[in-house]
């Protein structure tokens, strides 16, 4: 390979890795400007970026492939995504955060009419590349062609890179759009449910400053995942977004959200007013899933730029870093609800942590019992230790690669931990359940059972 070849290929990897980062610091304009070459203008260094983004690099029978996009093409795709889906070789696995790429129109159709002129739009850009609108403006983030990326676990990178050619409805797995063919996954995959987040509901908040808008869209959104599930016999659970940015608004729609077929819901890790998650401004929210005898859920999100870490500069492609790290803003929101003694005002209150790995709860719960009882720990008065509050009201997802978790489902409660795949997110490869099976053949019954599953169903009340 060339001298010259080699540096477009690196650029290339460097644009992946910039459009995944999580920060969304670099836009398409500013990686055209930041991967200038020396002497170049930023011009022509614009269009070379532009050009390879669409061209891609790749072998040019990969080229001719994508572009076909004959119903042929889709077909035959579609059959060597079924066939090489794996199973469970254990009954009774519940997959406890599955994600799917709601419909483009979602909000179009599911707002209430006196916002609909405000519904998030997808839409293209001066290249061709899709973009997400939010409150009629274009997003920071999402854009460059990256929604064609959200639905791609399992997928090979030239079926995924950014080109007009390269959709989010065209770029999502097989069973991440359509619930029909979610019940097919399922089945094929030996699993008896899954519980359902979003995918762009995980990106919208972090650029949302308008707590109004902000409720009408999850409320829009929680219309469409019921509906989404309705069908599905009970193995498509749906779990409702709130924004904490109206703690009361949030209340009001878990009820509603509720009594309707959702079994939960969900927040970001961090909140429009910069209020700790234990702050008693969200007890309204924490009284409705008490009274309602449902789990809230914290789940990751992009997040402002206010939110991130501010401690390094010059981290040059940090998608690594920053993914990485991503789980400590789960921990700050749930460390907060010790730090204001939420479990004490609700004591039957359940809470779970998603996708942040559960790895690092020993550490953090070692670390809250020993801090709570020092001498400044007391400033805090919790009526038990952080641990016990944990072993009696909080449950955690694990990712199925992780290799601790049998040693601490014995230390904190074999009843506390849960598996999840995050399907179909790229962030996560395709053999969640082959590492979930050696995952399972590492605990002795019951553990299986409950990490698999029981635990998941014991958490959401779920009997059936």
């Amino acid at each position: 390979m060339s001298k010259e070849r080699r540096r477009d290929a690196g650029e290339l990897r460097a644009i992946m890795n910039a459009l995944a980062e999580s920060a969304g610091e670099a836009t398409y304009d500013q990686l055209a400007q930041e991967m200038a070459d020396e002497g170049a203008t930023a011009t022509a260094t614009a269009e070379r970026v532009r050009r390879l983004l669409l061209a891609g690099l790749v072998r040019p029978e990969e080229r001719e492939r994508s572009a076909r996009g004959s119903a042929g093409t889709v077909a035959r795709e579609r059959s060597r995504e079924m066939d090489a889906i794996r199973r469970l070789p254990y009954a009774g696995a519940i997959d406890a955060d599955g994600h799917i790429l709601e419909a483009p129109d979602l909000w179009e159709h599911y707002l209430e009419p006196g916002y609909r002129e405000r519904a998030m739009r997808l839409r293209r850009d001066a290249h061709g590349l899709e973009y997400l609108e939010i409150d009629g403006r274009p997003s920071k983030v999402v854009r460059g062609g990256m929604l064609g990326m959200l639905g791609g676990m399992g997928k090979q990178l030239t079926d995924v890179l950014p080109s007009p050619e390269h959709t989010y409805v065209g770029g999502a797995s097989f069973g991440a759009l359509d619930a029909g063919e979610r019940l097919q996954r399922l089945s094929r995959e030996g699993l008896d449910a899954a519980f359902l987040y979003p995918t762009l509901g995980v990106l919208w908040e972090a650029e949302c400053t308008d707590p109004e808008i902000a409720q009408a869209y999850t409320r829009a959104y929680n219309r469409w995942i019921i509906d989404f599930c309705a069908g599905s016999g009970g193995r498509l659970i749906p779990i409702a977004h709130l924004s904490l940015g109206d703690p009361t608004g949030a209340a009001r729609e878990l009820e509603r959200a509720v009594r309707a077929g959702a079994r939960g819901g969900w927040v970001a890790p961090f909140t429009m007013t910069k209020r700790p998650h234990g702050h008693p401004d969200h007890d309204p929210l924490f009284a409705a899933a008490q009274d309602l005898d449902v789990p809230l859920a914290i789940h990751p999100t992009f997040e402002p730029k206010w939110a991130a870490p501010g401690r390094f500069e010059e981290l040059h492609g940090a998608n690594f870093f920053l993914n990485v790290t991503a789980a400590d803003a789960v921990r700050h929101a749930f460390t907060s609800l010790f730090q204001f003694a939420t479990f004490d005002r609700f004591p039957r209150l359940r809470v779970i942590l998603l996708e942040s790995g559960a790895g690092w709860i020993g550490y953090w719960l070692d670390r809250m019992d020993g801090y709570a009882a020092s001498l400044l720990g007391r400033a805090v008065p919790l009526k038990d230790r952080p641990s016990t509050y944990f072993r009696r009201q909080c449950f955690i997802s694990c990712d199925p690669d992780e290799r601790t978790i049998p040693a601490l489902m014995e230390l904190y409660g074999e009843d506390r931990f849960f598996w999840a795949s995050d399907f179909p997110h790229p962030d996560h490869t395709g053999d969640y359940l082959e590492e979930l099976g050696e995952l399972a053949a590492a605990l002795p019954e019951p553990a299986r059972r409950n990490l698999l599953g029981d635990n998941v169903r014991r958490a959401y009340g779920i009997t059936a």
